[in-house]
């Protein structure tokens, strides 16, 4: 061991009280605002907490699927980074409850639940597949299946267990599956009559891309902390190319849906579309672009801006307020119809719930017994 390993396992996560304090106020003014919102307007709070959870989840996910993918393959350029998927596994738990509460105490939020679709509409193995007790038995599966994976890998991790690799592959495999089963159930069932093909692969590169974001924002935080002398700079570049790579992946997948759909001009499709591109959606629609893509790509397009940390912690932090544009697209036309809802209720709950995320991450890093 190298004496800057050696010196960066001597520290600990500290916090700064006034971080402390933000967190923490954060979380109690998400909670307030849902409370709020359940006097005031019902139907914002239990969607703006389909947004926050689900923004957890995937975030939480994508901690789990890059320690998976780096011990699937060997990769050994980050491993003195794993601690921080490690610990943004942590959310995990959280943000599968926030989702069950939506399922549970609010299923009307789906139109086939509270049967505002004509039954006509839906036939077949839609039907059956669309039923609520089934749905509500798959999100159980869905959900267990990431939480022991999840538990296995992130406990086996921090023992730098040389034989993760298999079951690292095993959970790549089954999250594939059952990543796209969920994001079909909990997110495109919202708009029950369309459908698209593409729309998992769609949902991935987000979770992948905002990971990344928020991976490179923690990394670049830890390295005045636990990762002090431990995160070089030519790992920190890898992290900001991975970025700049999969945000234009994640340009690839939506152009792709985007211009067959077009192309083909099925109205059970292009209804999907049409809601978005109105007046009052459009420049959301057009933003979507910019801040996923356009604005980071262009930030990170020289190989000295995968350098400066300024540059990265800007390119990551347009990534995750496109995450959130884009989560925001695809749920709620589908709620709030012609015109887009945004106000104190929905940036509140979803505040806290990224603050709920961090104060999950710094629990998780403080639960760590080693930094590698």
């Amino acid at each position: 061991m190298t004496e800057s390993r050696k010196k960066g396992s001597a520290q600990t996560l500290r916090v700064a009280p006034q971080l402390t304090i933000l967190v923490r106020g954060g979380m109690a003014a998400g909670l307030i605002a849902f409370l709020a919102s359940m006097v005031l307007s019902p139907q914002q709070g239990w969607t703006s907490l389909l947004m926050g959870s689900y923004l957890v989840l995937c975030l939480a996910l994508a901690g789990v699927f890059i320690i998976a993918l780096a011990y699937a393959v060997n990769a050994e350029w980050g491993i003195t980074l794993r601690r921080v998927p490690e610990a943004m596994a942590s959310a995990l738990p959280y943000g599968a409850i926030g989702l069950a509460a939506v399922f549970l105490f609010y299923p009307s939020l789906y139109p086939w639940v509270a049967n505002c679709v004509h039954e006509a509409a839906i036939t077949g193995f839609k039907k059956m597949w669309l039923n609520f007790p089934f749905f509500l038995a798959r999100a159980g599966i869905y959900i267990g299946t990431w939480l022991l994976f999840s538990a296995v890998i992130v406990r086996r991790s921090r023992r730098q267990d040389a034989r993760l690799g298999g079951v690292s592959a095993a959970f790549l495999v089954v999250f594939a599956f059952t990543f796209w089963l969920a994001t079909t159930d909990w997110i495109m069932t919202l708009d029950p009559l369309w459908y698209s093909t593409i729309f998992a692969v769609y949902n991935f590169s987000g979770l992948f891309t905002s990971g990344l974001a928020m991976m490179i924002l923690l990394v670049l935080w830890m390295r005045n902390g636990p990762l002090k002398g431990i995160a070089r700079d030519s790992q920190v570049e890898d992290l900001g190319k991975l970025l700049f790579g999969f945000c234009t992946f994640w340009m690839y997948i939506w152009f792709c849906q985007y211009m067959l759909i077009w192309y083909a001009n099925i109205p059970e499709e292009t209804a999907y579309y049409i809601s978005r591109v109105s007046r009052f959606w459009l420049p959301l629609f057009l933003a979507n672009v910019v801040f996923n893509w356009l604005a980071p790509f262009t930030l990170l397009l020289t190989r000295s801006s995968k350098r400066n940390p300024r540059m990265l912690v800007a390119a990551a932090i347009l990534v995750l307020v496109g995450r959130f544009l884009d989560l925001f697209l695809m749920v709620t036309p589908a709620v709030y119809g012609d015109k887009p809802v945004v106000g104190i209720l929905e940036v509140s709950v979803v505040t806290g719930s990224v603050c709920l995320f961090l104060w999950a991450f710094i629990r998780g890093m403080r639960r760590s017994s080693a930094w590698a």
